[in-house]
């Protein structure tokens, strides 16, 4: 494996569950040293607990998840001695994460104005439910949270039916990855500058400006988008569920090139419909569509519907997790990885990384014990 772009990059991180773990995980996949800070009164970071499927004591495979290739050191902050092995790990590095409450890191001093005095340079990363500066900063929150108040339960589902988050907790990933986006920010800011910074994004923000060209549409146009049946784009059709003789696929005629395409593939007449002439025209008569492409999409299965469109018409097949991960395509670009877990006899297999540098994905190692560094990591800045 070539170097890694983040290499000699070191980064302290009070984390737990989730978003943050998600971004600062990331980074490690880069090449940047990830130091977990665990509380060893707390037992660590709480997704260490998560079951159902545990590997050994203070170690689960939700755990593993999260915290691929990082060290883990145990201290408490909040007492002295704690926070003196702290501060002596700031002072050789680049960055201090944390995912915790808004009105956590200014009590536990993991902000920029506590540790620039002990390094200039930090970078002192935050991301919490609600922001540091809000009236809710002191709120604990979760990504289903997010997904209820920013309007994407809105969206989600049939139009009859009830409010639907989505199956994934997305708001979690964009956010730790938005998270990781600042960090880096502030670490070539600072390396033109000499001077670190604070950045902040929370749960709450990210839901709300992922609602996209629907928010402009709502801020300009007091539109409000709605569900559609089959999870329908709000504008071009088709581009929804379609049934196939077997079962689902996606189709997405997202330009009148693929429409096109997809009625010459299929060897339909519906390109000659008025109904169907155009984008707006087609997406008018949406129901009247739907019906009429399933009827050309029965009449394969998905499988035979993938090899006559690939590469020329957008669709998918609709698979659970289990088919999609047995996907032979996933295997091909190297999307999963077998890593090595003293309490897996046979290893433990896992999502690849999704980067790639210089055409190779970084090679991935387990998420570790806790406090499986901190005799080597507390003596080693102690002694500097």
């Amino acid at each position: 494996m070539t170097q890694l772009p983040l290499e000699g990059i070191r980064i302290l991180s009070v984390e737990q569950y989730g978003a943050g773990p998600y971004g600062t995980m990331l980074l490690a996949d880069l090449g940047a040293e990830v130091i977990k800070i665990e509380d060893p009164s707390r037992g660590g970071d709480v997704s260490r607990s998560v079951g159902p499927y545990m590997l050994g004591d203070g170690d689960s495979e939700f755990f593993q998840t999260f915290s691929l290739g990082k060290k883990s050191v145990t201290l408490d902050l909040k007492s002295e001695t704690g926070r003196q092995q702290f501060e002596a790990l700031v002072k050789s590095a680049d960055a201090v994460a944390n995912n915790l409450r808004g009105d956590q890191p200014e009590k536990l001093g993991l902000t920029y104005e506590r540790l620039k005095r002990i390094n200039p340079k930090i970078v002192c990363a935050h991301l919490s439910a609600y922001g540091r500066k809000s009236e809710r900063a002191a709120w604990p929150g979760y990504d289903y949270l997010m997904q209820a108040e920013a309007g994407f339960m809105s969206v989600t589902g049939e139009p009859e039916g009830p409010p639907v988050r989505f199956g994934l907790s997305m708001v979690d990933f964009h956010t730790g990855s938005q998270m990781a986006t600042a960090l880096l920010a502030g670490l070539l800011g600072a390396s033109r500058t000499g001077e670190g910074c604070d950045v902040d994004v929370c749960l709450f923000d990210t839901a709300l400006h992922q609602l996209s060209y629907p928010a402009t549409w709502y801020l300009n146009q007091g539109h409000v988008t709605g569900r559609l049946p089959r999870g329908a784009h709000p504008s071009i059709a088709p581009s929804q569920l379609v049934k196939t003789k077997d079962g689902w696929g996606l189709l997405m005629c997202q330009t009148p090139k693929f429409w096109s395409l997809w009625c010459q593939l299929t060897g339909t007449a519906l390109g000659e419909d008025p109904r169907f002439a155009t984008i707006p025209a087609r997406r008018e008569n949406l129901q009247a569509l739907s019906d009429a492409v399933d009827q050309v999409m029965m009449a394969k299965t998905t499988s035979e519907w993938m090899d006559v469109f690939g590469g020329a018409v957008p669709f998918a097949p609709v698979l659970d997790i289990g088919e999609a991960l047995d996907n032979p395509y996933v295997a091909h670009v190297e999307m999963t990885a077998q890593i090595d877990h003293p309490d897996a006899t046979d290893g433990m297999r896992t999502l690849a990384s999704p980067f790639r540098v210089n055409g190779e994905r970084p090679t991935l190692s387990r998420a570790p014990k806790m406090g499986e560094h901190s005799d080597a990591l507390l003596k080693q800045e102690t002694s500097v």
